[in-house]
């Protein structure tokens, strides 16, 4: 079942900026009360989280230490002041201390 946003709605029917999420079947009517506070609510329009190929949410598997070292790179990081430590990859030292 989809997950829909609602806007709050004030008196005079404008949005107060104030939404929550419901999981709803798609055969049911949209809400037109929130279901703990009484107060008028619509439908918000939101675009829908898809992980397409550019996406935030596709780019921390892209990113994972073991694609890149399946992909041939090697990545390093910070393990205290100055130095860096190789976490994915088989080239290069395993760890760089800088001279600071």
């Amino acid at each position: 079942m989809p997950t829909y946003v609602y806007e709050i709605l004030d008196k005079s029917g404008k949005p107060t900026g104030e939404t929550f999420e419901i999981v709803q079947s798609m055969k049911e009517d949209a809400l037109t009360k929130h279901p703990k506070t009484g107060q008028p609510v619509r439908r918000a329009i939101v675009a829908p989280a898809i992980a397409g190929q550019w996406s935030p949410i596709k780019e921390k598997s892209t990113l994972s230490n073991k694609n890149l070292e399946r992909l041939g790179f090697t990545k390093y990081e910070r393990k205290g002041k100055g130095y860096m430590e190789r976490v994915a990859g088989k080239q290069g030292p395993k760890s760089i201390a800088s001279d600071e």
